[in-house]
């Protein structure tokens, strides 16, 4: 399966899509990355309000192969969380890209997105 040509990524296998407005984005984990994972069985998520830096661990997935830490893809404030995922983990295996997305951050500096990879360079990583 082919990354979806509009979101931008991490070599850590999270996703990132704009949110309407520039400094708005919503964040979860890719297709590969929970095909990897196998069927997930707990979330752990922040909380709304914290400060993170890309690369800074924000969470964890726990499926019934590992525990998985979850890696900030920008600089900004969590200002949403996924709370049907925390309640409904396998949200992830079933709807990746939608109803499993996990955070929603305000950008400190949209600039931010632009480090991230586009879905030709990631689909070339996950297939290397």
């Amino acid at each position: 399966m082919s990354a979806p040509e509009e979101l931008r990524y991490t070599e850590e296998h999270e996703w990132v899509a704009t949110r309407g407005e520039d400094t708005l984005v919503r964040v979860g984990i890719t297709e590969y990355a929970q095909d990897q994972l196998g069927d997930v069985v707990f979330v752990d998520l922040p909380e709304v309000g914290r400060q993170v830096s890309a690369g800074d661990v924000f969470g964890e997935v726990e499926s019934t192969k590992s525990v998985s830490e979850l890696f900030a893809p920008v600089d900004g404030e969590v200002v949403a969380v996924n709370d049907a995922v925390a309640d409904s983990p396998e949200l992830i295996n079933s709807d990746p890209y939608g109803e499993g997305w996990l955070i929603e951050i305000r950008l400190d500096d949209p600039a931010g997105l632009e480090a991230l990879l586009e879905a030709e360079a990631y689909d070339a990583l996950t297939k290397g």
